[in-house]
């Protein structure tokens, strides 16, 4: 990825989760398999093993062994990431042909003041 191609994404998805409504947001985290993937990012060395390439911390994990994990299709792992990349709450990162995800513990703690705040 081109160093311009990585300055539009950036700001896209910052777009994207500025003009998300709560409402989305809780849509994004209605579903089983999205909680459970922000769970096992959140301690991501007690849920997964050591990859070949990145680090589980630095890195994040990659979207295979979270796929494999779920025992869903790269196809629909794609799609439950494509939700909480969009709503803020996991950053991706490319290594290689590989993606590797990190939980976005900042937007996490926006979200516990939305709910603190009702």
């Amino acid at each position: 990825m081109t160093p311009i191609r990585r300055v539009i994404d950036m700001y896209f998805v910052d777009w994207q989760t500025i003009n998300m409504t709560d409402a989305e947001l809780f849509r994004a985290l209605g579903n089983d398999r999205r909680l459970q993937i922000l769970t096992w990012l959140k301690e991501p060395t007690a849920h997964f093993p050591p990859q070949r390439d990145g680090d589980l911390i630095e890195d994040g994990v990659c979207g295979q062994l979270i796929a494999e994990k779920l025992g869903i299709n790269a196809s629909t792992l794609s799609e439950h990431m494509r939700v909480l990349q969009g709503c803020g709450l996991v950053t991706p990162k490319r290594i290689k042909q590989w993606t590797f995800y990190r939980r976005n513990d900042a937007r996490l703690q926006a979200l516990a003041s939305i709910v603190n705040g009702i």
